[in-house]
């Protein structure tokens, strides 16, 4: 901050003090120079021109009040018979500058008829008095000079209004385009936590689900058989793998400074709906009986849907691993639409009879990920038992697909892992 900027800031907040002072120097000096003008030693004189100066000192914190008291001593001097008292009656002029720079729009309206109208008694005044004008068109000059002097100060105080009327909006703006940006950082934080939140999730979740799965199934078939051991193993190694590379992708793009083939993040494609195969195979392998259904034609999804769509099998899928019960028989359907992609997860397990960990993070993250989308999620129990979830993503209008037969569902392979609910 520069200096000029410094003292004008200290201006702004001592405006009384500054006045006073400006008040107190003009106390001392003018009534002495209006008795020389006026040629009299009279105490009077004095007297009127402190009455004069006096309200000035609260011409910027009082503005209405000094503009008043100045019209008001000076009216009544004139109806006194002093028509003009020099120095002290440039006072009016201050008053009126004042009033219109500080004072309300009403005021400094009020105030420049009021400064006209007394141009005109002083001209009458000096007129009639005989003091130093006699004529009617000394009189007419002395009213018109009088008026364009007090024009000429308001025209003044206007534009020192305007100019700091449009100050200050520039830093009432300034002021809401720093709040709006600390809200936008704010909100921006919180979307990023959320997402990040939300992959986390449904990297850790999922995975370690089917690793206690496994490692539950693995150790009770030890004994008996062991090569379905040996398969646990292959499978909790597995999926321990693919969810090491998907925390060090993510960790890969939350840490930006780290440079690409460094090799402490793999940064690859996102999982999307052409993964979801290997999804089931995955959770195939953990034990249950899952059927993958395509309806319609696909065609290319906006950025992000894919991820969306295999965010949503996934948890639903690790929700069935946790609370539907021993081997329930698993259906996903994606069906494309003209107007929209379809996914529903349904299993014939425990449905509304399991029971709730409380945690509820998985169902509000698909709600989430599909209202980025303008897409819904509904889930519940199903009539007659078992659990669904639906979700709804829309898509560009496009022209409707040919019929397509309905594939014949894979054939889910059993292993016989017994199975034994975990919560997270």
């Amino acid at each position: 901050m520069q200096w000029w900027e410094r003292l004008t800031e200290w201006r702004e907040a001592h405006h009384f003090p500054i006045d006073a002072l400006g008040t107190a120097f003009l106390a001392i000096v003018v009534p002495p120079i209006s008795r020389t003008m006026e040629g009299s030693s009279s105490g009077w004189i004095t007297i009127w021109a402190l009455a004069m100066v006096l309200p000035l000192a609260w011409r910027r914190t009082h503005p209405v009040a000094s503009v008043v008291a100045v019209y008001t001593v000076g009216l009544l001097h004139v109806v006194l018979g002093l028509p003009l008292i020099m120095p002290a009656d440039i006072a009016v002029l201050v008053a009126l500058y004042s009033v219109t720079v500080y004072g309300p729009r009403w005021a400094y309206r009020t105030a420049i008829v009021s400064a006209l109208v007394g141009s005109g008694v002083s001209g009458i005044s000096f007129m009639v008095s005989g003091r130093t004008l006699s004529d009617p068109g000394s009189a007419i000059f002395t009213a018109g000079f009088l008026g364009t002097s007090a024009l000429a100060a308001w025209a003044f105080g206007l534009v020192r209004r305007s100019r700091r009327e449009t100050i200050s909006a520039l830093v009432d703006r300034a002021h809401r385009l720093e709040v709006e940006r600390d809200q936008q950082a704010l909100i921006a934080t919180t979307a990023e936590r959320n997402r990040i939140a939300r992959e986390m999730h449904d990297i850790v979740a999922h995975s370690l689900s089917v690793i206690i799965a496994q490692s539950d199934g693995g150790r009770y078939a030890a004994q008996s058989d062991p090569e379905a051991a040996v398969r646990s193993l292959a499978t909790i190694s597995e999926t321990g793998r693919a969810a090491l590379a998907d925390m060090r992708r993510l960790l890969g793009v939350l840490r930006g400074d780290e440079p690409r083939g460094s090799g402490t993040a793999a940064v690859g494609p996102q999982p999307a709906v052409a993964d979801l195969d290997s999804l089931i195979e995955q959770v195939r392998g953990s034990g249950l009986r899952v059927s993958l259904v395509r309806m319609g034609a696909p065609r290319p999804l906006p950025p992000g849907a894919g991820l969306t769509v295999y965010r949503i099998c996934q948890e639903s899928l690790t929700n069935i691993l946790k609370h539907a019960g021993p081997d329930p028989a698993v259906t996903v359907m994606v069906q494309w639409l003209p107007a929209g992609l379809v996914i529903e997860v349904s299993d014939d397990g425990r449905g509304a009879s399991a029971n709730d960990d409380g945690a509820g993070k998985g169902l509000l993250g698909m709600r989430e990920r599909a209202a980025m989308f303008g897409g819904t999620v509904v889930a519940g129990p199903r009539a007659g038992g078992g659990f669904r979830v639906s979700a709804e993503i829309p898509l560009p209008p496009t022209a409707a697909p040919s019929p397509q037969a309905l594939p014949t569902p894979h054939a889910p392979r059993i292993h016989p892992t017994p199975w034994t609910r975990h919560d997270d």
